[in-house]
Parts: C-alpha cells; sequence; structure tokens
C-alpha cells in the first residue's frame, strides 16, 4: 500500500485489529503519557498523488481490510509455530 490520503490513529489501528480476534483492545493496551513524544507536525497523511499521475495506481485495499491481514498473517505464523514446537515436545523421549 502507498498511501490513501486518509489519516488513522495508532487508536484506529489497535481497535481493529483486537476486534478482529474478538477482544477489546482497551483491557490490553496501556499508554503512558511520560513515553509519548511531543508531536512533530499535527497531522500525517500519506499523499499517493505522485503514484497516481505516473502509474495511474489506485488503493485497493481499505485501512480495516489491511490490519485484519496483517493479524490474519500473525496469528497464523504463532498458529504453525505452536505446531513446531508441539511437535517436536511430542517425539521426544
Amino acid at each position: 500500500m502507498i498511501a490513501t490520503g486518509i489519516a488513522h490513529s495508532v487508536r484506529d489501528l489497535c481497535r481493529i485489529a483486537f476486534a478482529h480476534v474478538g477482544r477489546d483492545y482497551e483491557r490490553h493496551v496501556t499508554s503512558d503519557p511520560r513515553l509519548q513524544r511531543p508531536a512533530e507536525v499535527d497531522h500525517l497523511r500519506g499523499d499517493a498523488t505522485k503514484a497516481r499521475e505516473a502509474l495511474g495506481w489506485e488503493p485497493t485495499t481499505a485501512f480495516q481490510e489491511l490490519i485484519e491481514m496483517m493479524v490474519d498473517a500473525d496469528v497464523a505464523r504463532h498458529e504453525r509455530r505452536l505446531r513446531e514446537i508441539g511437535g517436536a515436545l511430542s517425539t521426544r523421549p
């Protein structure tokens, strides 16, 4: 994904990711104001104008869909790893 021109917060990402696995992010994510850096800019948003003009590119994946794809990939990777560990443990004498 290059950019959609739509801004999203880390809170948006957490809400979508946790909801995708049936969890409430507010029960699992904390924020410590002492660790937050001062905003360098008021608003960050990707601009894909050059890609649109030069390549005719348009975004085809929505933010929520992208986050859900990332979560699915992580869950699958962890499930594979757990199967590998389980298999290794079951073959020990």
